[in-house]
């Protein structure tokens, strides 16, 4: 045998051994750990982080704790796809668009080759995974954290809340405080993406992790504890939905701003955050490009619907722009991106006051915590070709020896 030949077959053994397993991330990432997404609702980056906003926390402070990310965007309109997108790579369809107003089985008829189930409907059957699939495979604990679930457990439950499949989802209307109901009630169930699919409600350990927000404060008290995964999302009130709130806060931004102030140092001075967390800070889609009255009364809305990364529309939605009105209020989305929302990550990983100008989405961010947390592959459109994860642009600190 040649020499030329031996040196080409050393070449293919060396790039073998190099190769990173499947579903293993590479060495260039940090040795994050433990992942906390917290997700806000309903605001432009521009409105979130420019001169004149009302989340001086969020916009100010905590990007000088961290990075700020400039170019990330949500995936669709309205509230619902953002959030199934986050923990599935799942694209939208006309039920999900619509924040699934019935909660309805989805009726599937295929899947396309890149994993996108193909029908429409809102709770996807058991063959379709989540990431809390894919960490349950790994050996490794999710939970997600909902604030008022299970106020009103004439609603929902106080785990795993939702409504009953065929049933209207009481919860898109949020409860004032009243007699025997003191805090108020305002879950919304298209807020907690876990109960959309049914290889999470069928298993008790939709009971387990699928839980109210005090749970967190327990959760944290050591790194043991810590879930590897968690997914923190306010009442409809303090992730900034509501302006004004049933409970008479102000809401929007203000609001939203004040919840992140309290949990967010939280968070940050746990143990597991300490010593290999991640926490990232974000909103699920953007606000409105316009709002015009209607003659006669009621008003048009309309979503300018922007993407980045080369986002695909799935096969489930037909051409926009598209319509659909709720009593007087008529919604235009005119694509089906879901606007520039921006993001703010903190990690002893990230060295404080990094910005990032590269474009990410929620698929992006599954893409990311799959690789981070080592997960076997990537789901739907988290898969695809070409999408940046987070890397050197955000995970700036210097490494410890």
């Amino acid at each position: 045998m040649s020499a030329r030949y031996v040196r080409a077959a050393l070449a293919c053994l060396c790039a073998l051994f190099l190769m990173p397993s499947p579903g293993r991330a590479d060495q260039t990432l940090p040795p994050v750990g433990h992942v906390f997404v917290l997700v806000l609702e309903n605001e432009g980056y521009d409105k979130t982080f420019g001169p004149k906003t009302e989340a001086p926390y969020l916009a100010r402070t905590l990007p000088r704790l961290g990075a700020k990310l400039t170019q990330y965007f949500g995936t669709a309109h309205a509230s619902l796809g953002n959030y199934l997108a986050m923990i599935s790579g799942q694209a939208g369809n006309p039920d999900t668009q619509a924040d699934c107003r019935i909660y309805a089985e989805f009726a599937a008829t295929g899947t396309t080759p890149d994993g996108q189930a193909i029908g429409h409907g809102c709770v996807y059957p058991a063959s379709v995974r989540t990431i809390a699939d894919q960490l349950k495979a790994a050996g490794l604990s999710w939970r997600g954290y909902m604030e008022d679930m299970g106020n009103d457990t004439g609603r929902e439950a106080a785990t795993c809340g939702h409504p009953a499949i065929g049933a209207e989802d009481k919860t898109l209307r949020a409860e004032a405080p009243a007699p025997g109901l003191a805090q108020g009630d305002q879950y919304a169930t298209r807020h907690d993406p876990f109960v959309y699919f049914h290889s999470i409600t069928d298993s008790a350990d939709c009971a387990e992790n699928v839980v109210r927000l005090e749970h967190l404060t327990e959760d944290l008290r050591s790194a043991a504890t810590t879930r590897s995964f968690s997914f923190i999302t306010p009442n409809v009130c303090h992730d900034g939905h509501d302006e004004p709130c049933k409970n008479g806060e102000k809401g929007g931004l203000v609001s939203a701003d004040a919840f992140v102030k309290h949990w967010v140092p939280i968070i940050t001075a746990a143990p597991a955050f300490k010593k290999d967390g991640l926490l990232i800070v974000t909103f699920d889609e953007g606000d409105e490009t316009s709002v015009v009255a209607k003659p006669g009364g009621g008003r048009v809305v309309t979503f300018a619907g922007l993407s980045c990364c080369n986002q695909q529309p799935g096969p489930n939605l037909g051409p926009f722009p598209q319509k659909v009105s709720f009593g007087t209020t008529e919604y235009v989305t005119e694509s089906f991106g879901g606007e520039r929302i921006g993001a703010v990550l903190l990690s002893p990983f990230i060295k404080p006051g990094t910005v990032s100008t590269t474009p990410y989405n929620h698929y992006s961010l599954l893409r990311s915590i799959e690789d981070l947390l080592h997960l076997d592959g990537h789901l739907g459109y988290a898969g695809q070709d070409g999408l940046a994860r987070f890397g050197g642009d955000i995970f700036t600190a210097p490494r410890k020896r």
